[in-house]
């Protein structure tokens, strides 16, 4: 999702320098928030379990690298990921690892986020076995399958569910044992923030995705719609604390995200006037700002 240029053959990456390339670091802060609010509000109710809320932070990391492997992997066979694209550099389409070893390293990446999460079943119930076989579902079918959500405009949902609300409420479940209106309500600007990401990524890659065949809202609705989709996410996102404080007795402080405001402005402004490669600094920004409004909410929530 950053701004990258292609390296020289020389400069090419080893094969572990690939993994972690194809794992897509700067994206993993998606992983974190959904864990880091959710964790925020059982602090908030006097539930917190550092050990539960651990777990689940390295089952949310593993199933969201499975996915990127899963993405990386159908991108390069379907054809989306080509010498034309305009994001940073991807480890199938330049060579670095081949179709089968990114087979191998997505299984046993969920396996082992499967196999952690029996941990959390074993503590909080089936409910938390649902949601993560659900969640290691998704991820395959977010680009595989004979229906793959990414492909047919489904990709925003997926994002916004999984990452908001599922990620969210089943952190704090998984401490409290209880889904809430409030876990709920704490979810939305988590789901919607790192569904801006995705966004973000779509408007900018509009004309290969179409041509690629990758039915995305921005391909299938267009750019006019695309940049009030993001809007809406923003005002959406900034609504939720002032619920919080009129009807859930929160302090003063749950309005911490509001200091982020000069920097969703600024957004905004970048995605009605910039295109094409110029977008790559647009979703650096993005997710640097869904992780700082998520920090200062959490915070929030806690004080």
């Amino acid at each position: 999702m950053e701004l990258q240029t292609k390296p020289s053959i020389e400069a090419l990456p080893g094969k572990f320098e690939s993994w972690i390339l194809a794992s897509r670091p700067k994206t993993l802060l998606a992983a974190v928030v959904p864990v880091m609010v959710g964790s925020a509000l059982a602090i908030n109710k006097g539930k917190f379990i550092f050990i539960y809320a651990f777990i689940a932070l390295c089952c949310s990391l593993l199933i969201q690298i499975g996915t990127n492997y899963v993405n990386d992997l159908y991108d390069f066979l379907k054809g989306a990921d080509n010498e034309n694209r305009k994001g940073p550099l991807r480890v199938l389409a330049s060579g670095l690892i081949t179709v089968n070893e990114m087979k191998i390293g997505s299984i046993l990446v969920f396996l082992i986020a499967f196999v952690l999460g029996l941990i959390l079943v074993y503590e909080a119930g089936t409910a938390i076995l649902i949601i993560g076989i659900l969640s290691i579902i998704a991820g395959i079918a977010y680009t595989a399958g004979p229906f793959p959500l990414a492909y047919n405009g489904l990709g925003d949902l997926f994002v916004f569910m999984f990452f908001g609300i599922v990620g969210t409420t089943g952190t704090y479940y998984i401490q409290a044992k209880e889904f809430s209106m409030l876990s709920f309500l704490t979810s939305i600007p988590v789901g919607a923030l790192i569904t801006n990401i995705l966004v973000v990524n779509n408007f900018r890659d509009i004309e290969e995705d179409k041509a690629a065949g990758k039915k995305t809202l921005a391909v299938i609705f267009g750019k006019g719609f695309t940049r009030f989709q993001f809007v809406f996410l923003l005002l959406t996102s900034f609504a939720t604390p002032a619920i919080l404080y009129a009807f859930f007795n929160f302090h003063i402080w749950i309005f911490l995200p509001y200091l982020t405001v000069p920097i969703a402005y600024r957004l905004s402004v970048m995605l009605y006037t910039l295109d094409g490669l110029a977008l790559n600094k647009t979703l650096e920004l993005t997710a640097k700002f869904s992780a700082l409004f998520g920090l200062l909410f959490a915070a929030g929530l806690t004080l």
